[in-house]
């Protein structure tokens, strides 16, 4: 990476400890992995997760609190209530592949089953990487930071080590 760096004391203009607050802990991936895979009622999570009773409802309440999930009557029996993803909730996706991407290599070495797979042709999805706003594939090495106002400007011959001639 460049000479530039982010000033990692200043939170502020940082979107990971905001979503740090919100997700930063098992049992929030782990109720969102569920929502993903069509379970809404309390009683279905606190089944299929083996979470306790407490700490499952300070989570859903963490994650409607911060829209992630939303409450909603179930219409068969208007006293109970479905846990639904938002779309702020979907937008999580691509963090959760990531995630359990990273931790199908690094983790326990075992691969996980069932496969996530594109429904058109069943064939697995692609590992989950950075891309340049063209499409390429980004590794570490090809990042910089910019700030905002100066984001698309070129750099002159000088900042890129030529001599300017």
């Amino acid at each position: 990476m460049g000479k530039l760096h982010e000033d990692l004391r200043e939170v502020v203009d940082c979107g990971l400890p905001s979503a740090l607050e919100v997700m930063g802990e098992r049992w929030s991936f782990m109720i969102l992995r569920a929502s993903f895979n069509g379970i809404r009622h309390f009683e279905d999570f606190l089944g299929q997760l083996g979470i306790a009773r407490n700490i499952l409802s300070n989570r859903l309440a963490k994650l409607v609190d911060h829209g992630i999930l939303e409450r909603v009557p179930c219409s068969d029996d208007r006293r109970r209530i479905e846990y639904r993803l938002t779309q702020k909730g979907f937008d999580l996706l691509p963090a959760m592949v990531a995630l359990r991407q990273w931790g199908e290599k690094y983790g326990t070495g075992v691969q996980s089953n069932p496969v996530l797979v594109d429904n058109r042709d069943r064939m697995p999805i692609a590992r989950v990487t950075l891309q340049a706003h063209d499409g390429r594939a980004l590794a570490y090495e090809d990042l910089d930071w910019e700030m905002r106002e100066n984001i698309g400007k070129a750099l002159d011959k000088a900042e890129l080590g030529g001599c300017g001639c």
